[in-house]
């Protein structure tokens, strides 16, 4: 089975590992330059790197269409540069599942594959996709929608040990990232993990730094650049969230419907 994902960020990789585990084959389309802050755990690293790995599973960039099928045969991830999801016209897929994260649909339709997943707020089931998969942390993380939408997006990020909102790093304005710190170093409240336009991005609780965007980036002012896992551990930099296995067996559920269904 053939999965095409928009989006190659960490939440979408955890989704296509698990995909893959179940044996499913994945191409992943992601932009240009990827802003995807856990990068030790993103798929989209390929775009950048020409090849990534999370956890025990291998990624690398395709070119295009034929090159990417080659590689999601070989047992790889296929990583390309595909915004739009052109690709999704050229080759013969099963599903297609928008990870985006957008917080609205960028486009995505139910005529794209004969089972198309959106993940996270903006999508209505059966409306624009067939299946929609909550992304808040708390009792509903990783429910399937066979009909309705995924919780609003509040735009406060999930309690993680007592810290929400204070557990992300935000640009403190417009220009390229330069980074100080990098992903797994152990940090304190108050010291300084990047500069942008000379202007100090400070860490705002202690912790492990679980997330840095790279080097030469454009940021804006306020845009999410790091994050801060409170709970300590280095080694969770190289695993894939608790809350991206959870949206991943969301996801895996409603293709094993879809799939059972056609076989019925």
């Amino acid at each position: 089975m053939l999965v095409v994902m928009r989006g190659a960020g960490d939440l979408a990789s955890g989704i296509a590992l698990r995909l893959r585990r179940a044996g499913m084959e994945v191409v992943m389309c992601d932009i240009a330059v990827p802003t995807a802050v856990r990068r030790t755990v993103a798929f989209s690293e390929a775009i950048r790197l020409g090849q990534a790995r999370v956890e025990d599973q291998p990624a690398r960039r395709a070119a295009d269409a034929a090159e990417a099928l080659r590689i999601a045969r070989s047992g790889e991830v296929a990583v390309l540069v595909d915004p739009e999801g052109r690709v999704i016209e050229e080759l013969h897929h099963d599903v297609v599942v928008d990870a985006i994260l957008a917080k609205r649909n960028l486009g995505t339709n139910k005529g794209m594959a004969p089972v198309v997943i959106g993940v996270g707020p903006g999508f209505t089931a059966p409306i624009d996709c067939h299946a929609a998969v909550e992304t808040k942390r708390g009792h509903e993380l990783g429910r399937v929608y066979y009909e309705g939408t995924p919780i609003a997006n509040t735009g406060i990020p999930g309690i993680i040990a007592g810290h929400g909102a204070d557990r992300v790093l935000r640009a403190p304005a417009d220009g390229a990232f330069e980074p100080v710190l990098k992903i797994g170093d152990v940090v304190k409240a108050g010291e300084v993990a990047a500069y942008v336009a000379g202007e100090p991005m400070p860490c705002t609780i202690d912790g492990v730094l679980r997330g840095l965007l790279q080097e030469g980036v454009p940021v804006t002012r306020g845009m999410k650049s790091g994050d801060i896992d409170p709970r300590g551990n280095p080694e969770h930099c190289l695993t894939v969230s608790d809350k991206a296995r959870a949206i991943g067996g969301g996801v895996l559920e409603a293709i094993l419907h879809f799939s059972s269904q056609a076989l019925a």
